[in-house]
């Protein structure tokens, strides 16, 4: 992991077409501007988990039969 210091008002480059700026450092909360194209994707790490752990879970719950069903009537196959 690379680490940067930086004071309220400066900004850092990723790549050629992400901005990333300090807007604000009050005690331990930082705001941070992100100035990138719009088909880049921008998450929280918290959703991002939250996320991979709904998908796990409801990966466990699924039936196998259920989905070789599904996959038979998508397939025409009753």
């Amino acid at each position: 992991m690379l680490v940067i210091k930086r004071k309220v008002g400066e900004e850092l480059k990723v790549g050629d077409d992400i901005s990333i700026k300090i807007i604000s450092v009050d005690k331990n909360q930082v705001k941070i501007g992100i100035d990138a194209p719009r088909d880049v994707s921008i998450l929280r790490m918290e959703l991002v988990e939250e996320i991979t752990n709904q998908n796990k879970l409801a990966n466990q719950d699924t039936d196998e039969s259920i989905i070789h069903s599904l996959n038979s009537i998508i397939k025409g196959n009753k």
